[in-house]
């Protein structure tokens, strides 16, 4: 099973005392940490995906459930008009976030925030996020990672200028979080709330032909 890399120093550092106190014989203390263990490096994991290469197709950015598909949320959505998808990461899900859409990274904000459960509604407008804009023939699509109660951190590796593909991956959250997707009006929304989505394969919204 293929890990990212920002999961080493977890794993590790709950696989080295395990493997102290099994050689100890303290199977009360080792075993928990073993366990600990084998559960980080399963968050952790970074399947192979295959997505769908279309130019009107918009992918979902993260694995989980949709928790809102419609009209962007006031004081959530950017400025303008947008349609917004918005899914939850539980702890179980794959963390490995992909980019929805193929084009030019334009522009990343990073906000400084609070750590409300990602399934709360304030999580989008007061937590932690950082914010990403990809363009191409001039359609703009706008992602954003959101941290959750458990996820402390947001790992982003791409940066304003990248050539991206759709699905290709460009960072993760740590410990269950939320990712919002907004789209301009004229897309049509494929999914719906309680969906459950998987990255680079989930097709979310839809671009008008032509």
């Amino acid at each position: 099973m293929k890990l990212d890399r920002a999961g080493y120093p977890f794993i590790a550092g709950a696989f080295a005392p395990a493997a102290y106190f099994l050689l100890k014989k303290k199977p009360g203390l080792g075993v928990p940490l073993l366990g600990l263990a084998a559960f980080l490096a399963y968050f952790f994991r970074d399947p192979d995906r295959y997505p769908p290469q279309h130019p009107d197709l918009v992918l979902s950015p993260a694995d989980g459930r949709v928790m809102v598909a419609g009209p962007g949320e006031a004081g959530v959505a950017p400025p303008g008009e947008w349609q917004q998808v918005s899914i939850f990461l539980s702890p179980l899900d794959v963390h490995i976030n992909r980019t929805p859409y193929g084009g030019e990274i334009t522009r990343i904000a990073y906000t400084p925030g609070k750590f409300l459960a990602a399934y709360d509604d304030r999580a989008a407008a007061e937590n932690e996020r950082n914010e990403l804009w990809v363009t191409s023939d001039g359609r703009t699509v706008v992602f954003r990672q959101v941290v959750g109660v458990l996820a402390r951190r947001v790992v982003c590796r791409v940066q304003v200028g990248d050539q991206l593909v759709a699905g290709e991956r460009f960072g993760l959250m740590k410990f269950g979080s939320r990712m919002d997707v907004f789209v301009p009006p004229e897309c049509e929304l494929q999914v719906k709330t309680g969906d459950t989505v998987r990255a680079a394969e989930s097709v979310i919204a839809r671009w008008p032909e032509g």
